[in-house]
């Protein structure tokens, strides 16, 4: 049987899946990795010990059987970076999204000398903790060893990719989010840019998403029991693999995706850019998108089950159930890791209002799931007056699990969300990428699936406006307060 290999390094989870022409799941594979947190504000992974080894433990997993592999794609978190030497071996961990915030004098530095206005336009986004070009700055200023030895660099699928094929390529997704080296009307590198930002760093040439850029090394395809040969994308970041892999390709389609973060791709005619927003190229020639993340999601509930003690997820979620919308009386800022869209404040911080000695588990948990839907629908009402009020919600990710995650967000937002047959995610929608690159699959064909809808509770519509309100006044109210507690914990508390 002639099948593709998508491979996804997430946040947490690397995770492969073997497909058919017809989008046919044949056997998945799975590991899980660490986030590395060394210091407030930052995230990193190492590259080798989690990115490549990942890779390479998925893909020998799902090889075997004498099974015959045509086309191999990969996606990873991003944007990432990761410095090269000239010998293309990492320097340093490699300094990930939006969820680290180092950079931040770089952004505002950065966003000074070409105006943000500039930026805008040419680039599609505001320069946010998100951005490549701050990271490039911050490395060159605060880790001048490394600096002095980078070459090149790298992001979690081009890493892969050069490991693999020996290409040094990005796709021009990721590319697009090394803001404000790329220019999306010309789709290529600003040129005076990189020298005044990364002068003597050589930077990737561009390929699509679902180009072929190269073909596996005979050493790695000994490693992995395959042959030499076989064609390997270009690939791209996860979030836009897993929109690709539930079909947002219709301008007006949005894919929510309950994960670690909570974050949205929204398929776009014309770009209109927006300050609160993230404007990219899609995964075509011409394609377009606006993007939103929230700072935390799944990542919040885990810290609640960890903190509540021995519980599980099947447990929360069912006190939750029994606890009446609103949470008793409960309203929650999720900034507990600040936030990313439309606040981009790193220095905001996580706020519950309204406890009582009578609040339990369930009502706490709740109040999580509620909070995360209001910065659901935060996001979406932002996205609405960039681009237009129609969409079609698609959601996806392992919060989708249970039902009452979505169910919740579906209350608050007033807005349906289809759910697809397969939630695999972001290692599915690299497999169509692969399989329509070798033409085993017609480009124009998604392999999505509904299997069913979340729809809106209307009686519960008009006090979750209500909360939703209160929601948006409550940050404005103690945003200052939280920044200030920022400011404490980055000098590392109050003890002298």
């Amino acid at each position: 049987m002639d099948l593709v290999l998508g491979i996804d390094i997430g946040t947490s989870t690397t995770k492969a899946v073997l497909a058919d022409g017809d989008g046919e799941v044949v056997a998945r594979a799975e590991r899980d990795h660490c986030l590395s947190l060394p210091q407030p504000g930052w995230a990193e992974h190492d590259a080798d010990t989690i990115w490549w080894a990942d890779v390479m433990a998925t893909a020998a997993e799902l090889a075997g059987s004498g099974r015959s592999i045509r086309a191999i794609c990969v996606s990873g978190v991003g944007p990432c970076l990761l410095p090269l030497d000239e010998a293309d071996r990492p320097l340093r961990p490699a300094i990930l999204y939006g969820i680290d915030s180092r950079a931040g004098a770089e952004v505002d530095e950065l966003s000074a000398r070409y105006g943000k206005e500039n930026i805008l336009r040419r680039g599609g986004s505001p320069l946010t903790s998100q951005a490549v070009g701050p990271k490039l700055l911050w490395l060159r200023r605060h880790e001048p060893e490394v600096w002095a030895r980078t070459r090149r660099f790298a992001m979690a699928s081009s890493y892969a990719v050069l490991r693999l094929t020996g290409e040094y390529v990005l796709d021009h997704h990721s590319a697009s989010q090394c803001d404000p080296l790329y220019d999306l009307t010309t789709e290529s590198w600003i040129g005076e840019r990189v020298a005044e930002i990364a002068p003597a760093v050589e930077f990737p040439r561009l390929a699509w998403a679902g180009e072929i850029v190269g073909t596996l090394r005979p050493e790695v395809a000994r490693d992995l029991g395959l042959a030499p040969g076989i064609p390997v994308l270009a690939g791209t970041i996860d979030a836009w693999a897993e929109a690709e892999s539930v079909g947002v390709r219709i301008p007006g389609d949005t894919m929510v995706m309950y994960g670690t973060t909570m974050f949205f791709v929204r398929a776009i005619g014309t770009l209109r850019p927006s300050p609160a927003l993230w404007g990219t190229v899609g995964l075509r020639p011409g394609s377009r998108t606006l993007a939103a993340g929230m700072a935390t999601s799944g990542a919040l509930t885990v810290w609640f089950r960890d903190l509540v003690g021995s519980v599980s997820f099947p447990e929360l979620d069912a006190e939750a159930a029994s606890v009446p919308p609103g949470s008793d009386g409960l309203v929650t800022l999720p900034y507990f890791a600040g936030e990313r869209t439309p606040l981009f404040d790193p220095d905001a911080r996580g706020v519950i209002v309204g406890l009582t000695l009578r609040h339990g588990r369930g009502a706490l948990y709740r109040s999580l799931l509620e909070a995360t839907a209001f910065g659901v629908r935060h996001n979406l009402d932002v996205m609405a007056a960039a681009a237009g009020d129609r969409t079609r919600l698609i959601a996806v990710g392992g919060g989708v699990r249970g039902g009452l995650w979505p169910q919740i967000v579906s209350d608050v937002t007033g807005l349906a969300q289809d759910l697809p047959v397969q939630g695999i995610g972001a290692s599915y929608g690299d497999a169509l990428l692969a399989a329509q690159a070798i033409g085993a699959t017609p480009q124009e064909r998604s392999w999505a699936t509904i299997q069913g809808t979340v729809r809106p509770v209307a009686s519960r519509r008009a006090l979750y406006d209500e909360m939703y309100d209160l929601y948006l006044d409550l940050y404005r109210a103690t945003a200052r307060h939280a920044h200030a507690m920022a400011e404490l914990q980055k000098q590392g508390g109050t003890d002298t």
